[in-house]
């Protein structure tokens, strides 16, 4: 988890105790996040930051990860000297003097792999940043840049959901199995699809999920959650809500037990058509 919205610390710093209360350690965020909601470029970290400075010692309970690269107008930079400029941003924004996890959000064409591989090693040996990952990299993007940076990359972040499917097929799981990447499952529920669904695709997803969920007494959520979660990959669902009762629920999506055969069906569902 997710993007920190408006300007109310004590909202933000409910959110974050009640992501701990629910085991939830690892918020992610990203110096876009701001701007796709009407705020300024910067405002997910700098509220986050705001809470971080009014509640000493909250950091030390939390994983945080940020991401950048996508720049207002150009959109993607990851030259050398913008991915500097930008760690260093995150950081006064967040008011820390080392995120766990960065990730460069969207590959810039425009810039040579070592490049990025460079800038990279840069920040990590100044101790900015613990670990570096990726996403929206395809899996040659991501072999690209491993060829040329002497750190691991630890994570990647793709869409992934049950209205999402194209990580299965397109070799970005096959990849994180293959070089242990850790998967952030970017809007896991669709976009809100999974909440609303709204054409015959998204009823048949839900009308699968919501089997399992009554079966297990979990949200249709929990169940979408649960369903990502049992890639062999092993998928982190990014939950975005806004609603502390809901980060309540989280937990649940360890209680649903997939057959093969149900998790298929939300497969099949999602595909419009049988397997092979």
């Amino acid at each position: 988890m997710w993007r920190f919205r408006g300007n109310d610390v004590g909202a933000a710093r409910s959110l974050v105790l009640a992501a701990l209360e629910a085991g939830v350690t690892l918020f992610d965020t990203a110096d876009i996040y701001g701007p796709d909601n009407g705020e300024g470029f910067g405002a997910s970290e700098a509220l986050l930051g705001r809470v971080l400075a009014e509640t000493p010692g909250l950091a030390s309970r939390m994983v945080i990860a940020t991401k950048g690269g996508i720049v207002i107008g150009t959109p993607y930079d990851s030259s050398a000297a913008y991915i500097a400029s930008a760690i260093d941003a995150s950081l006064s924004r967040l008011g820390v003097e080392q995120v766990a996890l960065w990730q460069i959000h969207r590959p810039d064409i425009l810039t040579h792999p070592a490049e990025v591989a460079r800038a990279l090693e840069a920040a990590h040996a100044a101790g900015k940043i613990g670990a570096v990952g990726v996403s929206n990299y395809t899996p040659a993007q991501v072999e690209a840049l491993a060829a040329h940076l002497s750190l691991p990359l630890v994570s990647c972040q793709p869409e992934f959901s049950p209205l999402a499917i194209s990580p299965l097929t397109d070799g970005v799981l096959d990849q994180a199995l293959t070089r242990n990447l850790t998967v952030l499952a970017w809007s896991p529920l669709g976009g809100g699809r999974l909440a609303a669904p709204s054409d015959d695709r998204g009823h048949a997803v839900c009308a699968v999920l919501d089997e399992i969920a009554e079966t297990y007494d979990v949200s249709r959520s929990a169940a979408a959650y649960s369903w990502i979660m049992a890639h062999p990959a092993r998928p982190i669902p990014i939950v975005g809500t806004q609603t502390p009762a809901r980060i309540a629920e989280i937990p649940d999506a360890y209680k649903p037990r997939w057959t093969r055969t149900d998790w298929y069906r939300v497969l099949v569902a999602s595909m419009g058509a049988p397997l092979p």
